[in-house]
């Protein structure tokens, strides 16, 4: 499944729209992603960010439970906040890598 979170650009051909974090995590925690694109701005602040998405790939579930995260894109038009985002991302590789795997989930030796 590919996973589209924005709520104001249209949605691709082939993915699935979500408009909130919580959203796209509950997806996540299916394990049926294989694909992500992230904006960073989502019409409510207090509901969360795109970043909040990233953020809780690398602490909840990379580093805590093993997960294998999707592919991460980032379609943000915010420099600041896609920069940010961009970062955790590399995070995460950094992660797998400590973690001795692949972005796929596959064992460095592999």
């Amino acid at each position: 499944m590919k996973v589209f979170l924005d709520d104001e650009r249209a949605t691709p051909d082939g993915w699935t729209r979500v408009y909130w974090p919580n959203e796209a995590i509950r997806l996540l925690e299916t394990g049926a992603v294989d694909e992500m694109s992230l904006d960073h701005d989502l019409g409510d602040g207090a509901r969360g960010t795109g970043y909040d998405v990233v953020l809780w790939i690398e602490e909840e579930a990379v580093a805590l439970r093993g997960f294998t995260p999707p592919r991460i894109g980032v379609h943000s038009a915010n420099p600041s906040a896609r920069d940010k985002m961009l970062a955790g991302i590399r995070a995460i590789e950094r992660l797998l890598a400590k973690q001795n795997r692949n972005p796929d989930g596959r064992p460095v030796d592999a």
